[in-house]
């Protein structure tokens, strides 16, 4: 199997704004922070493990931590992906919400 490194964004608003970086700085489980962060540098290697599709061009990444972390990302080509917000399975449908609203936004824009 080929495994090709992948171009790893953090999407930002308009206004400048990380919102998935500040989410992951407010964790309190620093385990879970650590395993989440972890878990990117595998994916920029190419290894996406664990994910599910969920709409529109937007995906999920299973995190195995207590909560049940989740990263929102939004896929550009086979070589890129935009990173647009985390929550844990409490939150899951909100979650979804925010992420795909942060995605419309981005492919909104003209650099999409």
């Amino acid at each position: 199997m080929d495994v090709r490194p992948i171009e790893v964004e953090i999407y930002e608003t308009e206004e400048g704004r990380a919102p998935f970086s500040e989410w992951v700085m407010q964790l309190k489980d620093i385990q879970a922070s650590a395993r989440v962060l972890l878990r990117l540098d595998r994916v920029k290697q190419g290894n996406l493990g664990d994910h599910k599709f969920i709409a529109d061009g937007m995906f999920e990444l299973r995190i195995d931590t207590g909560a049940g972390c989740r990263v929102y990302f939004g896929r550009v080509g086979n070589e890129r992906i935009v990173i647009l917000w985390g929550g844990d399975k409490s939150t899951q449908g909100r979650d979804i919400e925010k992420a795909l609203e942060f995605w419309m936004s981005y492919r909104s824009r003209d650099d999409a």
